[in-house]
């Protein structure tokens, strides 16, 4: 599926690719790159400007007012399409899971800060979000609205993360990344090389449906149907479910910043580069690969609490 060009542009900033340096690696016989879209934006970082760039733009194609989506307490993508929403001059509605918690956490007081205007629903209610007839009792009641669903998972969306490795300027064999709708591995998976693999982590317990979910998402590109499928999912990395962690993964975190000087949190990042790590001694990768592991950010939200 082309989708229609638009005359909005969001300008994509460059950031550094870091090469790590580890024993593990010397043993194994693998270059490892870290791709730092943490840096990208202050609070926009990692692949949520990506997947936010063509929603924003067809949000002006259809003279849209106002953005509603979703989110938990301590989502990522509200405080980005809040930020985002700001710096664009357009009113934002997020549309959270579960009831108020005062004071607010720093992402809902900074999503407030930004212009957002934030409405509490039931984690029973929340479930059938997507459903036709709660998306019309939300336009009862907040109007006209341009609707990203949570995480930014449309086809816009995806299509934002098929740009991703576009950014990364060497040649490399596998790319690895944190996983929480799919919808980054679903536009990166589409954009690779046939010589290339995509490796998800997801970070939820029971994430088994993104299989089928993220070849959903690339079907929806009718021109790229027969793409082989380029990518894998390992589940055996979420430490509990969703923002859980454990000492195993606690630790790792603090050694791989004190060793590397790169901020990771237990949420997204600290799971993926300990599976990463993980595989390394596992021997998934061949001798002489390159690997590319994408810092999708986050850390605006590092100290979010356990749930």
């Amino acid at each position: 599926m082309n989708l229609p060009p638009t005359d909005f542009a969001m300008t994509i900033p460059p950031t550094p690719l870091q090469e790590l340096q580890d024993s593990l690696f010397d043993a194994h016989q693998l270059k490892v790159f870290v791709k730092r879209f943490d840096l990208m934006h202050p609070h926009v970082s990692g692949n949520k400007i990506f997947k936010l760039k063509h929603n924003i733009a067809e949000c002006k194609a259809q003279n849209k007012d106002n953005i509603l989506t979703f989110g938990g307490a301590y989502s990522n993508h509200i405080i980005a399409t809040a930020a985002i929403g700001k710096e664009h001059g357009i009113k934002t509605i997020g549309i959270i899971r579960g009831e108020e918690t005062i004071p607010l956490n720093n992402v809902l007081t900074f999503a407030i800060e930004c212009g957002m205007e934030l409405h509490y629903i039931t984690r029973e209610r929340y479930r059938i979000k997507d459903t036709e007839a709660f998306i019309s009792s939300l336009t009862k009641q907040h109007g006209d609205f341009y609707l990203i669903p949570e995480g930014g998972a449309n086809i816009h969306g995806i299509k934002g993360c098929m740009e991703m490795s576009n950014e990364i300027e060497i040649p490399f064999d596998y790319i690895a990344l944190a996983c929480g709708t799919g919808t980054t591995l679903a536009g990166i998976s589409l954009s690779l090389n046939d010589n290339q693999k995509a490796i998800g982590i997801p970070v939820l317990k029971g994430a088994e449906f993104m299989q089928q979910s993220i070849t959903n998402m690339r079907n929806q590109f009718s021109d790229q149907l027969g793409v082989k499928e380029n990518f894998a999912l390992h589940f055996d990395y979420h430490f509990g479910g969703y923002a859980k962690t454990n000492d195993a993964l606690n630790g790792f975190i603090q050694d791989f910043i004190r060793n590397h000087f790169i901020p990771i949190e237990y949420v997204y990042t600290g799971k993926l580069f300990y599976a990463v790590f993980d595989l390394i001694k596992q021997g998934y990768f061949p001798k002489g690969s390159t690997l590319v592991v994408l810092h999708t950010g986050g850390l605006f939200n590092a100290g979010a609490p356990p749930l």
